[in-house]
């Protein structure tokens, strides 16, 4: 049961620094030159072979943009959240109440970094040519592993050995 506990840290772990990595890292979208995430447009100039911060187009909707920046955040702060309270359940609730409330927070963190994905994939870049960047594949691979550590914590919520 230990190695079990100790896997499923570490499985709750990569999906905090997996959110945390999607929501701060630079490249939801990218071109040859350009790289974009929620928070702003990095352009590449060949001249000085560096990365010049602008701001993002006036053309995307404000509230859409605030809506996938919330959602990031809350994803990140539930996720967090969940693992300092896994990590108090797992010391003071008795066998068969301990990862409710770690569950119901790794279900929030998944269901807040999927609204934030979807919206920008719905909103977003609809007639720029580009692709998705690592970072908005990392969100997309955070929601899958924040939900299966969410099955999990129901999971053993039922267990008593």
């Amino acid at each position: 049961m230990l190695i079990l506990l100790g896997g499923i840290f570490l499985l709750h772990i990569a999906t905090v620094v997996l959110l945390l990595a999607a929501t701060i890292e630079n490249a939801w979208w990218t071109t040859g030159f350009i790289s974009t995430d929620i928070w702003g447009r990095w352009t590449w100039i060949n001249g000085t072979n560096q990365w010049n911060y602008t701001a993002l187009p006036s053309t995307y909707p404000e509230d859409y943009l605030q809506a996938v920046q919330a959602c990031s955040i809350l994803a990140c702060v539930f996720s967090g959240i969940g693992l300092f309270v896994f990590l108090a359940q797992l010391f003071t609730l008795p066998k068969g109440k301990r990862f409710i409330l770690s569950g119901v927070f790794q279900l929030l963190a998944c269901l807040f970094i999927m609204i934030a994905a979807s919206i920008y994939t719905d909103i977003f870049h609809k007639k720029e040519n580009g692709w998705y960047g690592p970072s908005f594949i990392i969100a997309w691979l955070a929601f899958a592993l924040t939900f299966i550590s969410c099955v999990i914590y129901f999971v053993l919520r039922k267990k008593t050995t």
